[in-house]
Protein backbone atom coordinates (compact mmCIF):
# COMPACT_ATOMS: atom_id res chain seq x y z
CA UNK A 1 0.00 0.00 0.00
CA UNK A 2 1.77 3.15 -1.25
CA UNK A 3 -1.12 5.37 -0.19
CA UNK A 4 -0.63 7.93 2.56
CA UNK A 5 -3.20 9.33 4.96
CA UNK A 6 -3.45 12.52 6.99
CA UNK A 7 -6.07 12.33 9.74
CA UNK A 8 -7.55 15.56 11.06
CA UNK A 9 -10.27 16.61 13.42
CA UNK A 10 -12.12 19.70 12.24
CA UNK A 11 -14.65 22.14 13.58
CA UNK A 12 -17.75 21.28 11.58
CA UNK A 13 -19.37 24.68 12.19
CA UNK A 14 -16.34 26.32 10.56
CA UNK A 15 -16.59 23.97 7.58
CA UNK A 16 -20.38 24.34 7.56
CA UNK A 17 -20.19 28.07 6.93
CA UNK A 18 -19.57 27.32 3.24
CA UNK A 19 -21.46 25.06 0.79
CA UNK A 20 -20.48 21.36 0.72
CA UNK A 21 -18.44 21.66 -2.48
CA UNK A 22 -16.29 24.39 -0.88
CA UNK A 23 -15.59 22.68 2.45
CA UNK A 24 -12.77 20.39 1.44
CA UNK A 25 -10.93 23.21 -0.40
CA UNK A 26 -11.36 25.37 2.71
CA UNK A 27 -9.73 22.70 4.87
CA UNK A 28 -6.95 22.08 2.37
CA UNK A 29 -6.23 25.81 1.97
CA UNK A 30 -5.94 26.22 5.74
CA UNK A 31 -3.64 23.20 5.96
CA UNK A 32 -1.38 24.43 3.17
CA UNK A 33 -1.37 28.13 4.16
CA UNK A 34 2.08 29.72 4.10
CA UNK A 35 3.47 30.41 7.57
CA UNK A 36 0.21 29.51 9.34
CA UNK A 37 -0.62 26.05 8.00
CA UNK A 38 0.92 22.64 8.62
CA UNK A 39 2.28 21.47 5.28
CA UNK A 40 6.09 21.53 5.23
CA UNK A 41 6.04 22.72 8.82
CA UNK A 42 9.60 23.49 9.95
CA UNK A 43 9.00 21.98 13.40
CA UNK A 44 8.99 18.14 13.48
CA UNK A 45 5.63 16.66 14.38
CA UNK A 46 5.30 14.79 17.65
CA UNK A 47 4.14 11.23 16.95
CA UNK A 48 1.16 10.06 18.95
CA UNK A 49 -0.19 13.57 19.43
CA UNK A 50 -2.04 16.43 17.77
CA UNK A 51 -0.34 19.09 15.69
CA UNK A 52 -2.08 22.47 15.52
CA UNK A 53 -1.65 25.15 12.86
CA UNK A 54 -0.67 28.70 13.61
CA UNK A 55 -2.45 31.92 12.74
CA UNK A 56 -6.15 32.54 12.08
CA UNK A 57 -7.03 28.86 11.56
CA UNK A 58 -5.35 27.61 14.72
CA UNK A 59 -8.61 26.81 16.50
CA UNK A 60 -10.41 25.11 13.62
CA UNK A 61 -8.48 21.89 12.95
CA UNK A 62 -5.60 19.70 14.08
CA UNK A 63 -3.69 16.80 12.52
CA UNK A 64 -3.07 13.58 14.43
CA UNK A 65 0.37 12.01 13.97
CA UNK A 66 0.10 8.23 14.32
CA UNK A 67 2.98 6.38 15.91
CA UNK A 68 5.34 4.34 13.70
CA UNK A 69 3.37 4.82 10.45
CA UNK A 70 5.30 7.69 8.80
CA UNK A 71 1.97 8.95 7.48
CA UNK A 72 1.41 5.82 5.40
CA UNK A 73 -1.96 4.11 5.09
CA UNK A 74 -0.16 0.74 5.08
CA UNK A 75 -0.56 0.04 8.81
CA UNK A 76 -4.25 0.93 8.71
CA UNK A 77 -4.83 -1.28 5.68
CA UNK A 78 -3.09 -4.21 7.35
CA UNK A 79 -5.02 -3.71 10.57
CA UNK A 80 -8.14 -4.30 8.50
CA UNK A 81 -6.59 -7.39 6.94
CA UNK A 82 -5.59 -8.80 10.34
CA UNK A 83 -9.12 -8.23 11.58
CA UNK A 84 -10.54 -10.02 8.56
CA UNK A 85 -8.34 -13.03 9.35
CA UNK A 86 -9.52 -13.34 12.95
CA UNK A 87 -13.02 -11.90 13.15
CA UNK A 88 -14.86 -15.22 12.69
CA UNK A 89 -12.97 -16.65 15.68
CA UNK A 90 -13.74 -14.02 18.33
CA UNK A 91 -16.66 -13.43 20.65
CA UNK A 92 -19.74 -12.35 18.62
CA UNK A 93 -20.14 -9.15 20.65
CA UNK A 94 -16.52 -8.16 20.04
CA UNK A 95 -16.95 -9.03 16.36
CA UNK A 96 -20.02 -6.83 16.00
CA UNK A 97 -18.41 -3.86 17.76
CA UNK A 98 -15.08 -4.07 15.94
CA UNK A 99 -16.87 -4.54 12.63
CA UNK A 100 -18.71 -1.28 13.29
CA UNK A 101 -15.58 0.56 14.38
CA UNK A 102 -13.29 -0.57 11.58
CA UNK A 103 -15.93 -0.34 8.85
CA UNK A 104 -16.44 3.25 9.97
CA UNK A 105 -12.76 4.12 9.69
CA UNK A 106 -10.32 2.02 7.68
CA UNK A 107 -11.56 -1.47 6.79
CA UNK A 108 -13.12 -2.04 3.38
CA UNK A 109 -15.22 -4.89 4.77
CA UNK A 110 -15.59 -8.49 3.64
CA UNK A 111 -16.93 -7.40 0.26
CA UNK A 112 -14.48 -4.52 -0.15
CA UNK A 113 -17.28 -1.99 -0.59
CA UNK A 114 -17.37 -0.10 2.71
CA UNK A 115 -17.62 3.68 2.45
CA UNK A 116 -15.88 5.78 5.09
CA UNK A 117 -17.57 9.11 4.42
CA UNK A 118 -20.84 10.43 5.75
CA UNK A 119 -22.86 11.87 2.85
CA UNK A 120 -23.53 15.55 2.42
CA UNK A 121 -20.54 17.23 4.03
CA UNK A 122 -18.30 17.48 1.00
CA UNK A 123 -19.00 16.92 -2.69
CA UNK A 124 -21.22 14.20 -4.10
CA UNK A 125 -18.08 12.39 -5.31
CA UNK A 126 -15.51 12.86 -2.54
CA UNK A 127 -13.28 10.06 -3.80
CA UNK A 128 -12.23 12.33 -6.68
CA UNK A 129 -10.58 14.68 -4.18
CA UNK A 130 -8.37 12.28 -2.22
CA UNK A 131 -10.87 12.00 0.61
CA UNK A 132 -10.44 8.70 2.45
CA UNK A 133 -12.50 9.38 5.56
CA UNK A 134 -15.12 11.94 6.60
CA UNK A 135 -17.24 11.46 9.69
CA UNK A 136 -19.65 14.05 10.98
CA UNK A 137 -19.85 14.91 14.68
CA UNK A 138 -22.78 12.49 15.02
CA UNK A 139 -20.82 9.76 13.27
CA UNK A 140 -17.80 10.46 15.45
CA UNK A 141 -19.85 10.22 18.64
CA UNK A 142 -21.28 6.87 17.56
CA UNK A 143 -17.84 5.46 16.73
CA UNK A 144 -16.35 6.84 19.96
CA UNK A 145 -19.09 5.10 21.93
CA UNK A 146 -18.37 1.88 20.03
CA UNK A 147 -14.70 2.18 20.93
CA UNK A 148 -15.48 2.64 24.61
CA UNK A 149 -17.66 -0.48 24.61
CA UNK A 150 -15.17 -2.71 22.85
CA UNK A 151 -11.94 -1.42 24.40
CA UNK A 152 -12.19 -3.44 27.66
CA UNK A 153 -12.91 -6.63 25.67
CA UNK A 154 -9.93 -6.56 23.33
CA UNK A 155 -7.63 -8.68 25.51
CA UNK A 156 -10.05 -11.57 25.13
CA UNK A 157 -9.14 -11.94 21.45
CA UNK A 158 -5.36 -12.09 21.90
CA UNK A 159 -5.09 -15.87 21.63
CA UNK A 160 -7.22 -16.01 18.49
CA UNK A 161 -5.26 -13.16 16.92
CA UNK A 162 -1.92 -14.81 17.67
CA UNK A 163 -3.08 -18.10 16.17
CA UNK A 164 -4.92 -16.87 13.08
CA UNK A 165 -3.76 -13.34 12.21
CA UNK A 166 -0.23 -12.81 13.50
CA UNK A 167 2.64 -12.34 11.06
CA UNK A 168 6.01 -11.64 12.74
CA UNK A 169 7.40 -10.18 9.51
CA UNK A 170 4.33 -8.20 8.50
CA UNK A 171 2.87 -4.79 9.21
CA UNK A 172 0.68 -4.75 12.36
CA UNK A 173 1.84 -8.33 12.67
CA UNK A 174 1.29 -8.88 16.39
CA UNK A 175 -1.54 -8.29 18.81
CA UNK A 176 0.19 -5.39 20.56
CA UNK A 177 0.67 -3.47 17.32
CA UNK A 178 -2.97 -4.12 16.36
CA UNK A 179 -4.40 -2.88 19.66
CA UNK A 180 -1.99 0.07 19.79
CA UNK A 181 -3.27 1.28 16.44
CA UNK A 182 -6.86 0.81 17.56
CA UNK A 183 -6.12 2.78 20.73
CA UNK A 184 -4.78 5.67 18.67
CA UNK A 185 -7.96 5.72 16.62
CA UNK A 186 -9.83 5.63 19.90
CA UNK A 187 -7.89 8.71 21.02
CA UNK A 188 -8.76 10.51 17.78
CA UNK A 189 -12.44 9.66 18.14
CA UNK A 190 -12.61 10.52 21.83
CA UNK A 191 -11.03 13.95 21.42
CA UNK A 192 -13.11 14.84 18.36
CA UNK A 193 -16.29 13.66 20.12
CA UNK A 194 -15.40 15.74 23.20
CA UNK A 195 -15.20 18.85 21.02
CA UNK A 196 -18.22 18.00 18.90
CA UNK A 197 -16.01 17.98 15.78
CA UNK A 198 -15.77 15.71 12.78
CA UNK A 199 -12.80 13.75 11.50
CA UNK A 200 -11.32 13.77 8.02
CA UNK A 201 -8.71 11.54 6.40
CA UNK A 202 -6.97 12.88 3.30
CA UNK A 203 -4.55 11.35 0.85
CA UNK A 204 -2.05 13.67 -0.81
Amino acid sequence: MGLDITVMMADWSWLGEVPPRERLPRLRNAWYADETGLWDHDVPAVEGDWEWPRGPNSSFFAVYEFLHTCGSFKAHFWAGQRWESVRDRVDPLVRAELDTLLLGLIWAGPDGEAQHSDPGFFSDDPSAHGLLLARSPDGVRELAATWERVRPRLDGMQEAFTEHAADPEGSVGNFGAFTDLLAQWGHVLTEAARRGWGIVGLSE
